[in-house]
């Protein structure tokens, strides 16, 4: 299985909270498993950091991808063009970018965001 993590989901990952439901963390664990961190993930995080909307112990987000085994995705042209194309059920910027990368990469996104299945992407 490919999958994207939304940024609660991989803060609550790396933090081992329990609102990463049972059934996504053994998605996340399986040897079977190739999971993507977006940059937009990257992204959101550090601006809801410098707005004090977040509070994280001393990670390093980035260098917490490759630690966890996980692989980064880059935000493409093609990715932004999709979320630009959307259909406005969504309106948080990152989220439709997210949304746009996991149908282009054919991801599973993990998420706990109800309004993703409007998109018809898979979700986890």
């Amino acid at each position: 299985m490919k999958l994207l993590l939304d940024t609660h989901a991989y803060l609550w990952w790396l933090a081992g909270d329990r609102r990463l439901p049972a059934r996504s963390r053994a998605a996340i664990e399986s040897s079977d498993s190739a999971v993507f961190v977006s940059a937009v993930v990257i992204w959101e995080a550090g601006i809801k950091l410098a707005l004090g909307k977040l509070s994280i112990r001393d990670l390093d987000l980035v260098e917490e991808i490759e630690a966890s085994g996980f692989l980064e995705l880059p935000i493409q042209a093609r990715h932004a063009q999709r979320a630009a194309s959307l259909p406005p059920h969504h309106h948080d910027p990152f989220d439709r970018l997210l949304i746009a990368q996991a149908e282009i990469e054919s991801l599973t996104l993990v998420s706990s965001d109800a309004v993703f299945r409007a998109y018809g992407v898979a979700l986890l």
